[in-house]
Order: structure tokens, then sequence, then C-alpha cells
């Protein structure tokens, strides 16, 4: 089994920033994908950003791209989220997700989820 642990969730300022930090342990032979997805009240689940182990290559979705980007420090086994410029409709609890396969937009791909972290945005 894979584990993923989130963290650094909070409440934030509109305009402000965060970083969400995610470490993985256990059995993560063959854990070739990562991604962040965020889910607020209401909504389905939300891609955001996603991180290839193969090629180190990243992808964001629109909603994000240019604000929040996706890295990994390999000695820590910990992936990260830098979340900037920051808005309300950012409020949501964010997951980290990883996947023994290539990368992906859809959850359903993910085989491994973490408990997730909350992020409140106020105006």
């Amino acid at each position: 089994q894979v584990q993923l642990v989130e963290s650094g969730g909070g409440l934030v300022q509109a305009g402000g920033s965060l970083r969400l930090s995610c470490v993985v342990s256990g059995r993560t032979f063959g854990i070739y994908s990562m991604g962040w997805f965020r889910q607020a009240p209401g909504k389905e689940r939300e891609f955001l950003a996603s991180f290839s182990w193969i090629d180190y290559s990243t992808y964001y979705a629109d909603s994000v791209k240019g604000r929040f980007s996706i890295s990994r420090d390999s000695a820590v086994n910990t992936v990260y989220l830098q979340m900037d410029h920051l808005k309300p409709d950012d409020t949501a609890v964010y997951y980290c997700a990883a996947r023994r396969g290539p990368v992906d937009t859809d959850a359903g791909m993910y085989d491994f989820w973490g408990q997730g972290t909350r992020v409140t945005v106020s105006s």
C-alpha cells in the first residue's frame, strides 16, 4: 500500500499564498504519477496539476495555470503544490493522489489518495 499525507492548508486572504505538501510513503515502487485535486462543497473533484516521475513533466488545469505550481523533493518523498494569487473560488479541500501509470486528469484513474487538507480563501 501507499500512504499519502497532505498538510499546509489553512485560512488565507485573497491574493495570498499557501504551499501544500504531500508526503508519500509505503510501497512506492511503480508509482509513476502524482496529482493534486480539490473538491468544493457540492462540486465534483477537480483536477489541478500533475507530475510525472518518468520524465518529470508537469501539467496544469487552465483554472490554475500561472498561479499554482507542482514540484517534488525526492530526498524527502514529498510533492508540493505552491498556490499564489489565491481567490475565494479556490476554497476547497485539496487532495494529493498517486497513480501506477502515466499522468491523467481523471480522478478515477488514481490508485491512492490522501485524507485532504482544507484551504479557505477569504475575500
